[in-house]
C-alpha cells in the first residue's frame, strides 16, 4: 500500500503540472532531432542519420525526465520543506517510500520516451520499438530515478542538484552512444564509457530498433546499478543522513 501511496502522490501530481511535465519533455529532445537529425544532413551505417539518433535520443529523454522527476522535487522536500520528518514517523515502511519513488521517476521518463516516439512516428524509419524496448527505457529510468534520490540526500543545496546534472548527467546524454557512436572514442575512454547505464540502453534500444541481433547483457549491468543506488538511497533513509 506504502508503494501505491507514493505512486498515487506522484500520479496526482503529474495531472496538475501536465502540460509543463509535458512540454519541458519535448522542447530539448526535439531541438536535437532537429539540429542534428534534419540539421545535419550525413549518413551512419548507409542509413540516414536521423534513424541512428531517434533511439539515442528516446533514451536520454527517460534518462533526463526521470532524474529530473526525482532529484529536483526530494531536494525541496528534504531543504525547505522537511518533508521527510513526516515520511519517517508515517506507517509507510520507508523502503516502499524508496521503491514507489524509483517506480515513479521511471514512469515520468518511460512518459518521455514515448511523447518523442509520438512525436517521430509520422516519419517512415522503419524503426522497431517492441515491448523489449519499452522495458529496457524503463530500467534506464528506474536507474537514474535511483541516482536522483542519491543526489537529492547529498545536495547541500537547491543548487547542486543543477550542478550534478551539468557535472555527470549532461556528459552522459552527450557521449554515451547517443549522438555518436561509442567506437570513435579512444580505447580507455571508451571502455568506461561504454559500461556507463545510458551507453548500455542506447546501445540496446538501438540495436533492437535497427533489427539487428543485439546482446541483451546491459539489463543485467542496469540492474545492477539500480541495486546498488536502491542500496544507497535505503542507507540514507534508514541511517537518517543528511534528512
Amino acid at each position: 500500500m506504502g508503494i501505491i501511496t507514493i505512486l498515487w502522490e506522484k500520479w496526482r501530481e503529474f495531472l496538475r503540472d501536465f502540460s509543463r511535465i509535458t512540454l519541458a519533455a519535448m522542447v530539448a529532445p526535439l531541438m536535437y532531432l532537429i539540429v542534428f537529425g534534419w540539421g545535419i544532413r550525413t549518413t551512419m551505417n548507409g542509413q540516414p542519420y536521423l534513424y541512428f539518433l531517434i533511439p539515442g535520443v528516446v533514451s536520454l529523454t527517460t534518462m533526463n525526465g526521470s532524474f529530473n522527476a526525482i532529484a529536483q522535487n526530494l531536494n525541496v522536500q528534504r531543504l525547505y520543506e522537511k518533508a521527510f520528518d513526516q515520511v519517517i514517523i508515517s506507517p509507510t515502511p520507508l523502503w516502499q517510500f524508496i521503491a514507489g519513488q524509483i517506480i515513479a521517476g521511471a514512469l515520468r521518463g518511460l512518459y518521455a520516451g514515448g511523447i518523442i516516439l509520438l512525436l517521430v512516428s509520422p516519419i517512415k524509419t522503419g524503426l522497431i520499438f517492441n515491448p523489449v524496448s519499452f522495458f529496457i527505457l524503463f530500467l534506464n529510468g528506474a536507474v537514474f530515478s535511483s541516482i536522483g534520490i542519491v543526489v537529492s540526500f547529498l545536495a547541500r543545496n537547491h543548487a547542486d542538484v543543477p550542478r550534478f546534472s551539468n557535472y555527470f548527467i549532461m556528459p552522459m546524454a552527450y557521449l554515451c552512444n547517443t549522438f555518436f557512436s561509442t567506437d570513435n572514442i579512444p580505447h580507455g575512454v571508451r571502455e568506461f564509457i561504454s559500461v556507463l547505464p545510458l551507453s548500455q540502453t542506447s546501445r540496446m534500444v538501438r540495436g533492437i530498433a535497427s533489427g539487428e541481433p543485439v546482446s541483451l547483457i546491459g539489463i543485467p549491468l542496469l540492474l545492477a546499478y539500480l541495486t546498488v543506488f536502491t542500496l544507497f538511497a535505503l542507507y540514507f533513509v534508514y541511517k537518517k543522513k543528511n534528512l
